[in-house]
């Protein structure tokens, strides 16, 4: 089992805090998450079927209809491997784990940022995550764009997981989906804060799509989430709106993380900030029950967003305190 973010139960239990007296920031997941209407009781009496209203409203907030309903990126990440031949995939280190886990039966290359151009022509496939999780990395679009050519034209692939790009949306993918050699990775779990949902999709040419769903089976979305992600998906004015919220506080916790002296860096939703004391920070807020995120190669951590003012002030006291007690952030 590998380590996410969250494990709220295991941190009570670990250091004897009650759960609901944690501020969770450990998984850059939106704090707010969309005001969803319950679904009617009807749909958990049948067994889901193509919701075509959540297929026009994904199409239409993607720029893509040529995308496959999955129960979450995590889905398309396990069945990947089973329907695309690669080889050998390259990789950024580090990166989100379960790519990597998903294909450790194959040749991973592992690369640095400044080392994927010159491995593209020797790849089958090359997997990135876009912004990178959990370094906050962000690739340039034409960039991406070039690498997918490179890689086509010798039959290779390059996937892309967008999880935590929904804060930028022009320079996604998307829009080029179904193009031979790209596949791209959306979720609902991170811009719409419903990662209980379990809702993404699977934006690629047909021949992958059906081998992915052929893969899976059928019923891969239960009949609730697929209301609840048409709700979220064709709700423009919430996305505007959250989107430039989102925006002023990522720049309120970059701002909050310098003045603490870290060196933040990532999208909207994280920062991520470099320290070779990231497990002694990760502890000390801990004991105040603050859950971040705390990575050893390279040794770092990573701090969502805070849900209320109430939030912020902890945390800015919690970071406050820490210093005093002689640990730097630098």
């Amino acid at each position: 089992m590998l380590e996410h973010g969250g494990g709220l139960r295991a941190a009570a239990a670990r250091y004897g805090i009650p759960v609901a007296d944690w501020l969770d920031l450990s998984t850059g997941i939106n704090p707010t998450h969309y005001p969803l209407i319950a679904p009617p009781a009807s749909v958990w009496h049948r067994l889901p079927e193509p919701d075509a209203g959540l297929l026009a409203a994904a199409a239409a907030y993607y720029g893509s209809d040529q995308l496959l309903p999955v129960a979450g990126s995590q889905a398309a990440i396990q069945a990947l491997p089973a329907v695309l031949r690669a080889p050998r995939v390259g990789m950024l280190a580090p990166s989100y784990a379960e790519h990597a886990h998903a294909w450790r039966h194959r040749d991973i290359m592992w690369l640095s940022a400044d080392t994927i151009d010159a491995a593209v022509d020797t790849l089958d496939a090359l997997l990135l995550v876009q912004p990178n999780n959990p370094t906050g990395e962000h690739f340039d679009r034409a960039q991406l764009i070039g690498w997918h050519r490179r890689l086509a034209r010798r039959g290779g692939t390059l996937i892309v997981d967008e999880a935590f790009i929904d804060t930028a949306p022009a320079d996604s993918l998307a829009p080029l989906a179904g193009a031979p050699g790209l596949v791209i990775l959306r979720s609902l779990g991170k811009f719409f804060g419903l990662a209980g949902a379990r809702v993404g999709f699977v934006l690629a040419e047909p021949a992958v799509r059906h081998a992915l769903a052929s893969h899976l089976g059928p019923w891969t979305i239960s009949a609730p989430a697929q209301d609840i992600a048409r709700q979220a998906l064709s709700d423009t004015a919430w996305q505007h709106h959250m989107r430039a919220a989102l925006a002023t506080d990522g720049a309120r916790m970059a701002a909050l993380l310098k003045h603490h002296g870290a060196a933040p860096a990532g999208p909207a939703l994280f920062k991520t900030l470099h320290t070779a004391t990231a497990r002694p920070w990760q502890n000390a807020l801990a004991r105040e029950a603050i859950l971040v995120r705390a990575f050893d190669t390279p040794a770092a951590l990573r701090v969502g967003l805070p849900p209320d003012e109430a939030g912020w002030r902890r945390l800015d006291a919690a970071l406050s305190r820490a210093r005093r007690d002689g640990h730097s952030l630098e």
